[in-house]
């Protein structure tokens, strides 16, 4: 499409001589996939940790919150009741104070700023927070989620307990309110949107070096990120109007 409008020109024919191929050998292939992989490691662990701390930090601060009740009072009258009783509705109201305490962290702004943007692919504002981060590197968005959702930090990103807790996210306010956030559809979409959007800043980066002009690397930018939100929109809108969700 883009040779036919953006970069129309006649092309010469192009001849190389390849080399005849032959059969990797096995340590030949252990030595390449261990250099990759090592190298692969070395370079996404840091960033996938650096980028865990930050958002951990964004999520966890200011410290002085204004709760809409008294959740410790309320917590320690449950206490005083029935162990069975009080054990549920402590973890109730546990659960409720963090969620408030998320919404008013320097991240849950942040997410409330942009979330109605992405409000009609499906998703709340921990979601479009993930996908901010992954601008970073795709590989960050799930860790986001489990810091977002308070996954377990002793279990693996894929682990039930971090499944768990999308299972068990609710809409807390709106039209939607009471609803669950993901369902299969939500799920789709979403995935629909990580796998179409920019890999990383690192392709935006070497995109505007080659190209020699920062403004393709700010078309690509552009562009990926609207193919993304058009293609999760469609697939949810279309989704809610068959009632697939």
């Amino acid at each position: 499409l883009f040779k036919k409008t953006l970069f129309k020109n006649s092309e010469a024919p192009f001849v190389m001589e390849l080399p005849i191929y032959r059969n990797p050998g096995i340590r030949v292939i252990l030595r390449h996939m261990w250099g990759k992989g090592s190298h692969y490691l070395k370079k996404m662990g840091g960033v996938i940790l650096v980028a865990s701390l930050v958002i951990w930090a964004l999520g966890y601060f200011p410290r002085n919150v204004e709760y809409s009740r008294d959740y410790e009072q309320l917590i320690s009258l449950e206490q005083e009741k029935d162990a069975e009783h009080a054990e549920i509705q402590i973890a109730k109201l546990s659960q409720q104070m963090e969620m408030e305490r998320q919404q008013h962290s320097y991240i849950g702004k942040l997410g409330m700023a942009i979330e109605p943007v992405i409000r009609p692919l499906g998703f709340d504002w921990k979601m479009g927070i993930s996908l901010l981060t992954g601008f970073a590197a795709k590989e960050i968005v799930v860790s986001t989620m489990g810091v977002l959702y308070q996954a377990d930090p002793n279990a693996g990103e894929g682990s039930a307990s971090l499944q768990e807790r999308l299972r068990e996210q609710v809409y807390t306010e709106g039209p939607k309110a009471g609803t669950r956030v993901f369902t299969p559809l939500s799920g789709i979409s979403f995935l629909l949107f990580v796998l179409f959007y920019l890999p990383c800043v690192a392709v935006i980066a070497a995109v505007g070096r080659e190209a020699g002009n920062w403004k393709w690397a700010g078309f690509v930018l552009f562009y990926t990120t609207a193919i993304a939100w058009t293609v999760s929109f469609v697939v949810n809108q279309l989704g809610t109007l068959l009632q697939l969700g």
